[in-house]
C-alpha cells in the first residue's frame, strides 16, 4: 500500500485535505466514496511532496531542527514501546501540525512499505535528513537497535541546539545595545540636529569645524540615507558573492580560525560539534572513515573540512585517528590527546564525549567572557557618539554667549 493525498467534499460542501493509505490512486477514490466523500484530487504523496519540496528548496524552507528532534524523540519513543516502524511513522504523520511534516513523513512510510530501508528512505530527502542522522538509521538498522539509536540521536540534536540557542542568547543583549544606540544618533543628527543648525543659520556666526562636520552628516543622514542604504546592499551582496566561490571562502575560513577572539569562538564550536558526531557515530557502530566522513560535513569552517579531508585520508591509509589530527593541526590538542589514550584503553568513545562535554564548558566560558566585554564597550561607544553630538550642537552656543556678555 501506498500513501495517497487527497482533497474530497463531504455532503455538505466542505472541502476536507488529508493523507490515506491505499493500493491505487483508484482505491483510494473508492475508499473516499464509502466514507460519502466525493473526491476531487488524488495523488501520491511522495510526488506531491516531490513538487512542494522544489518550491519550499527555492525559498530555503526544510524540516526545522526542532521539528526533527521532536519527531527523532518521538519515534525512539514510539519504536522502544514495541511498535513497529510503519505505524510509528504513520503516527507521526497523523500528529504532525505542519501539513509538510504530515506529507514527508507519509511519503517516507510509503517507501518504507514499499520494501526500502529506512535510511534509504530518509536519503530521499537529504536537505531534511543530513549524513550522520543516515548513517545512524542505517547503524540502527544494522544492530538491530534503531529506538536506542534514534534516542541518543534525539540527545545529540537536542543538546546541539542547546548549544547554538545559549550562543545565540549570549550575543542577544549587545545586539539590542547596538540597535538602541544606532536609533537614538539617527533620531539626533535627523531630527535634534537640524532644528539647531537653524538658529545657528540664521545668525550667520563662524561655526566650529566639529559642528560644521555634523551638520553635513546630519543632511546626509537626512537627504542621502537611500544612497547609503544602497551602497550597505550592495557590499553585502559581493561579499556573499566573492564567499560563495570556493577559494575565497576557503582564504576567509582560514583566516577566521586566526582572528583574535572570533577565533578560537569557531574552532571551540566546532570541535564540540566534531568530537560529539564522532563519537555518538562510533558508538553506534558506524566505520570510522563513514563517521569521520559524516562528523566533518557538520563542521561550518571549510579550512577545518578539508584538513578533515586530509585526516580521512591519512586513516585510509593505515594511520590512527590520533595521529591523523595531530598531523592536520586542526582541533585543540587536549582532543587529539584523549583520543590517543580513548585508542589506548579500547575507549575512543567515552573519550570523544568527554572531549565535546569540556570544550562546549569552554566555549560557553569563552563566549561570557566576549559579551561581557562587549556590553561595556557597547554602552562606551553609544556614549561618546553621543557626547560629540553633544559637543558639536554647545560648542556654538557657548561661542555665541562669550560674545555677548
Amino acid at each position: 500500500m501506498s500513501a495517497f493525498r487527497y482533497e474530497a467534499i463531504d455532503r455538505v460542501g466542505k472541502t476536507l485535505r488529508g493523507v490515506l493509505e491505499a493500493d491505487s490512486a483508484r482505491a483510494g477514490r473508492s475508499q473516499l466514496r464509502t466514507q460519502g466523500l466525493t473526491p476531487l484530487v488524488v495523488e501520491l504523496a511522495a510526488s506531491r511532496l516531490h513538487g512542494e519540496r522544489n518550491q519550499r528548496l527555492a525559498l530555503g524552507r526544510k524540516l526545522s531542527q526542532r521539528e526533527q528532534a521532536i519527531i527523532t524523540r518521538q519515534l525512539a519513543s514510539l519504536l522502544v514501546a514495541g511498535l513497529p516502524l510503519d505505524e510509528s511513522l504513520s503516527v507521526l504523520s497523523e500528529q504532525a501540525e505542519r501539513e509538510y511534516v504530515r506529507e514527508l513523513m507519509a511519503s517516507i512510510r510509503a517507501e518504507v512499505v514499499g520494501g526500502h530501508s529506512f535510511a534509504n528512505a530518509l536519503a530521499q530527502h537529504p536537505r531534511d535528513f543530513p549524513e550522520i542522522y543516515r548513517a545512524l538509521v542505517a547503524a540502527g538498522e544494522h544492530t538491530g537497535k534503531l529506538g536506542i539509536v534514534l534516542s541518543r540521536l534525539a540527545d545529540y540534536i537536542e543538546q546541539s541546539n542547546a548549544l547554538k540557542q545559549k550562543i545565540l542568547l549570549a550575543f542577544t543583549y549587545p545586539g539590542i545595545v547596538t540597535l538602541i544606540a544606532f536609533g537614538i544618533v539617527t533620531f539626533l543628527l535627523s531630527y535634534v540636529v537640524p532644528q539647531v543648525a537653524n538658529v545657528f543659520t540664521s545668525t550667520k556666526q563662524q561655526l566650529p569645524m566639529l559642528t560644521v562636520v555634523m551638520m553635513t552628516l546630519s543632511d546626509f543622514v537626512r537627504h542621502g540615507w537611500w544612497a547609503a542604504l544602497a551602497a550597505f546592499a550592495g557590499v553585502v551582496f559581493a561579499i556573499r558573492k566573492v564567499l560563495s566561490q570556493t577559494g575565497p571562502r576557503l582564504a576567509f575560513d582560514r583566516w577566521l580560525l586566526t582572528a583574535p577572539l572570533a577565533g578560537k569562538l569557531v574552532r571551540g564550536y566546532n570541535t564540540v560539534r566534531f568530537a560529539s558526531t564522532l563519537g555518538i557515530l562510533t558508538a553506534a557502530g558506524v566505520p570510522i572513515l563513514r563517521a569521520l566522513q559524516a562528523a566533518g560535513e557538520t563542521l561550518s569552517n571549510r579550512a577545518m573540512r578539508a584538513n578533515i579531508d586530509d585526516a580521512i585520508v591519512r586513516v585510509r591509509e593505515g594511520s590512527a585517528l590520533s595521529r591523523a589530527l595531530n598531523n592536520v593541526k586542526t582541533f585543540p590538542p587536549v582532543l587529539v590527546h584523549l583520543i590517543r589514550s580513548g585508542e589506548a584503553t579500547g575507549d575512543v568513545t567515552t573519550m570523544l564525549d568527554r572531549a565535546a562535554e569540556g570544550e562546549a564548558r569552554e566555549l560557553e566560558r569563552r563566549t561570557m567572557f566576549l559579551t561581557s566585554l562587549l556590553e561595556p564597550l557597547l554602552i562606551l561607544a553609544m556614549g561618546g557618539v553621543v557626547l560629540v553630538i553633544v559637543l558639536a550642537v554647545m560648542m556654538p552656543i557657548i561661542e555665541l554667549n562669550n560674545v555677548v556678555q
